[in-house]
């Protein structure tokens, strides 16, 4: 017998026996997961496949361990600009054994039908409210004059240019007179 079953987003033909990798679950090692998503199912002399998937269809495993795969290297590169980002990533998966298929649901013993959904996720704390930013006080205006700075007599070329007047430049004459 075997299926096909649909979990992290990624489908998997199982048989009876079979170890495989899956996305991380959210159940502890020695655990039991029931996977309610089944495509297809084929006891050998019929096959049922569903649209999309078989309501009444299980397939039940074990979970293993839970262990993080190997690092994957992601490399980006811009020639000619001096650009150059490298990343590794690990993602977690888990190691289940396929025990079982049910292709009815009732078949499926009632204590196991209770391990069907995974423990609850703790809830997230409320986040706190925002606290209001100080406010810098602004700094009073200067009410003392300041005092007046001499200028210093230019030096050379400068202090010739400086003594020249400037001179006006003569109005342009108007055409037509």
């Amino acid at each position: 017998m075997l299926a096909v079953i649909k979990t992290g987003g990624k489908q998997y033909v199982v048989k009876v026996g079979d170890t495989l990798h899956v996305e991380k679950l959210a159940f502890a090692a020695g655990q039991k997961v029931l996977f309610e998503e089944v495509l297809l199912v084929d006891d050998g002399t019929s096959t049922e496949i569903g649209t999309p998937v078989l309501g009444k269809a299980v397939v039940k495993a074990d979970v293993i361990k839970i262990f993080r795969d190997e690092k994957v290297l992601v490399f980006k590169k811009k020639r000619r600009k001096q650009y150059r980002r490298t990343r590794g990533h690990r993602q977690t998966l888990t190691e289940v054994k396929i025990l079982a298929i049910y292709p009815d649901r009732t078949a499926v013993p009632a204590e196991e039908l209770a391990i069907e959904a995974p423990p609850a996720a703790a809830p997230k704390p409320e986040p706190r409210p925002a606290q209001p930013k100080a406010i810098k006080p602004k700094p009073a205006p200067k009410t003392e004059p300041e005092p007046e700075i001499e200028a210093k007599p230019a030096k050379g070329k400068a202090k010739a240019k400086a003594a020249k007047p400037a001179a006006k430049k003569p109005a342009a004459k108007k055409a037509g007179k």
